[in-house]
């Protein structure tokens, strides 16, 4: 959708719109701060205690809130699992390169994630949940075009989608800037010798994920520290890219957990 809006400095503007449905991206990307709101749209039918939360954060944020019908709502929205809420707002800004080297600086042991290959937005919002709730720093995507839908991204991510910094990676010069300062870059790739039980994923490490059609390039794997597996039972399909990651990232999250030994 495209929106026009005055502005008191360029005059008016025309700017892509995007629309987030459901409470819990709602009410995460409120507090993430990063887009701006034009709307909040409730369904005047809502029970009162259901949507209070969202009318509160609306409030703080100083951001309008309309009350509309069901249908107009449902109109709108990809699915029925709005929940009665839905805002129009910019779309949410990827990090810089630049950014994600400073917010770095402080952290001596980053866990970073890299998917390359991921083409359903589904999948992804799954993994940035997962990523986020197992540690993870910042979600790297290598992807020359980011066509991804946001609300089906937004959805499954429940509200990861607008905390967990995202960029964009289209070559590897990031990769090789984040392996010179210390972080390994670990490539997870099916049938390697070594597997994830066998590293360090305490230490600053990129986790490499590819996806299900083709993995990971050459071009990543010939700059990888190292190349592990996830074990799996012999004969048996390979792991879908979201449920990889999570596995990847869990026994690094463990790793990160564990009591470490006296001396």
């Amino acid at each position: 959708m495209r929106i026009c809006y005055a502005s008191s400095t360029k005059g008016s503007q025309e700017i892509d719109m995007e629309h987030l449905e459901g409470r819990q991206s709602v009410l995460a990307a409120l507090a993430a701060r990063q887009r701006r709101f034009e709307v909040i749209l409730v369904n005047q039918g809502a029970h009162e205690e259901k949507i209070q939360e969202v009318l509160d954060a609306a409030l703080a944020a100083g951001v309008p809130v309309k009350r509309v019908g069901g249908r107009e709502l449902d109109a709108m929205a990809h699915g029925a699992t709005h929940g009665g809420v839905l805002a129009l707002v910019s779309p949410k800004p990827l990090t810089t390169a630049a950014e994600l080297l400073k917010m770095l600086e402080q952290d001596q042991c980053p866990l970073l994630l890299l998917i390359e290959g991921v083409e359903d937005a589904r999948n992804l919002g799954f993994t940035l949940r997962s990523a986020e709730a197992l540690g993870a720093k910042a979600v790297l995507i290598k992807k020359h075009l980011w066509n991804f839908d946001p609300i089906e991204v937004a959805r499954p991510a429940s509200g990861a989608f607008e905390r967990l910094p995202l960029l964009q990676v289209e070559d590897t010069e990031l990769l090789e800037q984040l392996r010179s300062r210390g972080i390994r870059l670990l490539g997870c790739v099916g049938g390697a010798r070594r597997t994830i039980y066998d590293m360090n994923l305490a230490e600053g490490v990129i986790l490499a994920i590819g996806g299900e059609k083709r993995g990971l390039s050459g071009a990543v794997r010939r700059i990888c520290d190292g190349i592990v597996a996830i074990p799996t039972m012999p004969g048996k399909a390979s792991l879908p890219m979201s449920h990889a990651a999570a596995v990847v990232l869990a026994e690094a999250n463990r790793q990160r957990l564990s009591p470490k030994p006296d001396g």
